[in-house]
């Protein structure tokens, strides 16, 4: 192409450029300008709209003030009218009891103006009665000198014999009296007593249990005896610094007799020889280790015979430390008999008892098993069960129930509570069991000649003996020296004397027997 023409199609070509762009900017000029009066035509709309929603919100709200206005005032004037008529009614209220008080206050005056009349009255008559007592003194005086002058007596005299008289009167009438009010006592009250004591006694049922105070561990030769001393007696001394019981070695064959008065202990020994005759390694070190380890089960065994018991008992929520001292009683006896044992039959004698009665059976139980606690720490501190088990009791929160059935469970402090007696009567009967204590032969009969030497000394007494197993006295009198009431005043006081006196299981039965008898022969 030549250069003109080339230069001719670049400017036709610029202009049609030129001439493009100018009618695109132009096309799109009038497009904004549309967009933006349609939107002005949405602004205006919308504003419209929003303005004349705000009146109609202006005017509601407008109306609604006035209807709340309208309903808080016709509110006011009810509460007012309300407030008036309740004003209104208080005081005819306190117009009637001024009304009241006035007549009252007049009352008061008209009885002040009588009790002062009748004070007056009361002087005057007073007044009289002196002058009257004075005039009888006198003449009293008068009688008793001419009574003197007659019979030779004073006034002292005459009073020392008739009071004389009447204490030998009375002493025959008070005897007599006592009788027969204990025949009326046991007439309205054994029969009940015994029907309770029977039925809680056949509804409850346990064996009668009896241990031993001294332990015996069997060997299995006699060969062991000596390798339980030990060179020089080495291991036995070990064990008893370890066990702390007396550990008896003699003649018996095959036995070894453990010997203290702290029951834990000696099962402690008793277990742990068992371990060492059994293992057969006996040195010091094996000693100290077996020792340790028995310490430990037998306080598990103690808790866990605490828990049994509270469960078996049904008896919840007791602390566990004093768990462990119940269990302690089982290692524990008095007379032979099981003092856990024991503690648990009270409580189930008390709590059949109680529930006879219509009381707490479950706080009868609570006291019946820790009536004898004390038991379980007598052997450690000075005091007897009674004192050491109501601290022990008081110590961990024990209710006051518990606490006046430990203490006046033998008689130290007087019973507050029916549940004490209750206590009491079923330690009585867990005691009094035949077979179910047993003591030594020397003190059965130191007891025996005690109950005898006490009901012969008194006089008019021709025989004594004690029965029964020393459960029960019977003394024979003079028929011609001891009347009928005489003998109702000597069982009492062979009674108080035996109760201050002597020491004894369970409970003893006096009986004074008079008989006369007139015998003639016929020849």
């Amino acid at each position: 192409m030549p250069p003109v023409e080339f230069g001719v199609a670049i400017g036709i070509a610029a202009a049609a450029l030129v001439v493009g762009a100018g009618i695109t900017f132009l096309i799109l000029f009038l497009i904004g300008k549309n967009k933006k009066t349609s939107a002005n035509r949405k602004a205006e709309g919308i504003l419209r709209d929003a303005k004349d929603k705000a009146d109609r919100i202006v005017k509601n709200a407008q109306l609604d003030a006035k209807q709340s206005m309208f309903e808080a005032k016709q509110q006011n004037e009810n509460d007012a009218r309300q407030r008036k008529a309740e004003i209104a009614a208080e005081q005819q209220k306190l117009d009637l009891r001024i009304a009241a008080f006035d007549e009252r206050e007049n009352q008061l005056l008209r009885r002040t103006e009588a009790l002062e009349a009748k004070s007056q009255s009361l002087d005057a008559q007073i007044e009289s009665n002196k002058r009257r007592k004075e005039e009888l003194d006198t003449k009293v005086d008068e009688i008793i000198k001419e009574l003197e002058k007659v019979s030779g007596m004073s006034v002292q005299e005459a009073h020392d014999e008739i009071m004389a008289r009447v204490e030998n009167k009375m002493a025959m009438e008070i005897s007599a009296y006592i009788k027969n009010a204990e025949d009326e006592a046991r007439d309205t009250a054994q029969a009940k007593a015994v029907d309770l004591l029977v039925s809680a006694c056949q509804r409850y049922a346990q064996d009668v249990v009896t241990e031993r105070t001294v332990s015996v561990v069997a060997l299995p030769s006699d060969e062991m005896k000596g390798r339980i001393i030990g060179r020089e007696g080495r291991n036995i001394r070990v064990l008893e610094q370890q066990l702390g019981v007396d550990l008896v070695i003699d003649d018996t064959p095959e036995a070894i007799t453990v010997s203290c008065f702290d029951p834990i202990r000696r099962e402690i020994a008793r277990r742990s020889l068992e371990i060492l005759v059994k293992d057969g390694r006996i040195q010091p070190g094996r000693i100290e280790d077996v020792v340790a380890k028995v310490k430990k089960e037998v306080e598990e065994s103690c808790a866990k015979y605490g828990q049994e018991a509270c469960f078996k008992l049904g008896l919840p929520r007791i602390n566990r430390e004093l768990l462990s001292y119940i269990g302690r009683l089982h290692y524990r006896t008095s007379y032979g008999q099981n003092a856990l044992t024991h503690s648990m039959e009270v409580a189930y004698l008390a709590g059949i008892m109680a529930g006879e009665l219509g009381l707490d059976t479950n706080l009868a139980r609570r006291a019946g098993l820790l009536h004898d606690i004390g038991k379980a720490v007598d052997f450690e501190q000075e005091g007897t069960h009674v004192q050491l088990g109501y601290e022990l009791a008081k110590k961990y929160g024990e209710p006051e129930v518990v606490l006046n059935a430990i203490q006046s469970h033998h008689g130290d402090v007087p019973a507050k509570f029916v549940i004490s007696y209750l206590v009491a009567a079923g330690d009585t009967l867990s005691a009094a069991r035949p077979g179910a204590r047993s003591e030594t032969l020397e003190t059965y009969v130191k007891r025996i000649e005690a109950l005898e030497t006490i009901a012969k000394k008194y006089d008019g007494v021709s025989q004594a003996y004690a029965m029964q197993s020393g459960r029960e006295i019977r003394v024979m009198v003079i028929p011609e020296k001891v009347s009928d009431a005489e003998a109702v005043k000597m069982a009492q006081d062979i009674r108080t004397e035996i109760e201050n006196g002597v020491t004894y299981p369970g409970q003893i039965k006096v009986s004074v027997i008079r008989e006369y008898r007139a015998i003639e022969t016929a020849k």
